[in-house]
C-alpha cells in the first residue's frame, strides 16, 4: 500500500487561498486514483476532488471553479489549490489513494485542518 502525509492547512480569511499537499510513499505505482475529501464537525466526509492515473479530474459542485487538483509525479505529491475560500470550506481535509495490489486497497492520510474566517 501507500502512506500519505498532508500538509498546508491553516487559518485564512474568506476570499483567500491555500494550497494543500499530499505526499505519497510506498507502492506509488499501484495507485489508480487520488482524492481529496473533507469533513466538517457533525457532518459526513465529503469527496472534494479526484485525479486519476490518466490525469482526469473531477470536482464537487461546491468547489468547481475555485479548487484545482493537480499532481507532481516527480515529487509523488498531489496538490489541492483552493482559491476564493469561504467559511463553509472550513473542514479537516484528507488525502486518499485507491489502488490495487493483489486486491483493491484504500489509504488515508491523517488530515489537515483548514479554517476560513469571515
Amino acid at each position: 500500500q501507500v502512506q500519505l502525509v498532508e500538509s498546508g492547512g491553516g487559518l485564512v480569511q474568506a476570499g483567500g487561498s491555500l494550497r494543500l499537499s499530499c505526499a505519497a510513499s510506498g507502492s506509488i505505482g499501484t495507485i489508480n486514483t487520488m482524492n481529496w475529501y473533507r469533513q466538517a464537525p457533525g457532518k459526513q466526509r465529503e469527496l472534494v476532488a479526484t485525479i486519476t492515473r490518466g490525469g482526469s479530474t473531477n470536482y464537487a459542485d461546491s468547489v468547481k471553479g475555485r479548487f484545482t487538483i493537480s499532481r507532481d509525479n516527480a515529487k509523488n505529491t498531489v496538490y489541492l489549490q483552493m482559491n476564493s475560500l469561504k467559511p463553509e470550506d472550513t473542514s479537516v481535509y484528507y488525502c486518499n489513494a485507491l489502488g490495487f495490489i493483489a486486491g483493491r486497497y484504500v489509504s488515508w492520510g491523517q488530515g489537515t485542518q483548514v479554517t476560513v474566517s469571515s
